[in-house]
């Protein structure tokens, strides 16, 4: 299996910062997200890379297995102990987040124990659907896989179409082996008004005719609670106003939010009386 240079993947050299790597993943998963490129299996494809290219390198520990060890660096300590004559090249190894089949073909390692070969067994893998706002916050839900009841930890901000692996949790393993991984690949289903742009959402604002041209205040409806919004006189259609940090939380990063983006729709008054049309004839002939 071809060799993943995560660097290569993110853009970036071995030399980059901790936050180089997180200004790198932030600038290439929203260029790639899906919400961004829909109906393009190669930007989706491009999105999982730099995922899992930043679930690695992001993790300091995780990080100096990787430039240690290169391809192997999640065995390559147990196969150093195996060399100094330790029987068990797996014993100590360990997995966190969410890695290609690249790992996989590596999790199938295989030791000799008292004469028995044993294998790790097959990866389960499966697609859980959430609702947008559900994934607005690091949750707790069970799951059902092969008729077991799984609790599984959700953190605030997983993308569409990202996957995590949740290790032993998938098919049990023959002669006593270890049992296979669970990859959850995660389905945002959008439940809400807003658009999910990267970390970004998008809220269409309704105003009326009257508050664009005088101005005044509008009652927004956020994720984070109900705010109250100056509008500008002469306000035009489609015009945009960003609020910072009242998007969506950025993913493992504590206490981080995108922004929110209000466009506003103006709406045009129907059904006038005399008067009203009188009026508007009136301010015609001003212009």
């Amino acid at each position: 299996m071809e060799f993943i240079d995560y660097y290569k993947t993110l853009g970036l050299t071995k030399t980059a910062t901790a936050d180089d790597i997180k200004k790198a993943y932030r600038k290439l998963a929203k260029q790639y997200h899906p919400d961004a490129n829909p109906n393009n299996d190669n930007a989706k494809k491009k999105f999982q890379e730099i995922n899992e290219a930043n679930e690695v390198l992001s993790d300091v520990d995780n990080r100096k297995k990787y430039d240690k060890y290169g391809k192997d660096w999640q065995h390559g300590e147990a196969r150093q102990q195996q060399q100094r004559g330790y029987s068990s090249p797996y014993e100590n190894y360990e997995n966190e987040g969410a890695f290609s089949d690249f790992f996989a073909s590596m999790f199938g390692g295989t030791s000799q124990r008292r004469g028995a070969t044993k294998q790790k067994a097959k990866d389960i893998q499966a697609t859980f659907t959430i609702n947008l706002t559900d994934a607005f916050a690091t949750h707790q839900q069970t799951i059902t896989i092969n008729n077991k009841n799984i609790r599984i930890t959700i953190p605030a901000g997983v993308e569409d179409g990202q996957a995590i692996r949740l290790k032993g949790l998938g098919q049990p393993a023959p002669n006593g082996g270890e049992a296979g991984d669970l990859i959850l690949t995660f389905k945002i289903n959008n439940n809400s008004p807003y658009k999910r742009i990267g970390n970004d959402l998008l809220l269409e604002q309704p105003i009326d005719l009257y508050t664009a041209l005088l101005g005044g205040y509008v009652e927004v409806n956020t994720l984070h609670g109900k705010i109250k919004l100056k509008v500008k006189p002469e306000t035009q259609p489609n015009t945009k106003t960003r609020l910072a940090g009242k998007g969506y939380p950025v993913y493992k990063e504590e206490n981080e939010f995108g922004n929110l983006i209000i466009e506003f729709q103006i709406i045009i008054p129907i059904n006038l009386n005399d008067a009203q049309k009188d009026l508007i004839k009136q301010l015609q002939a001003l212009s």
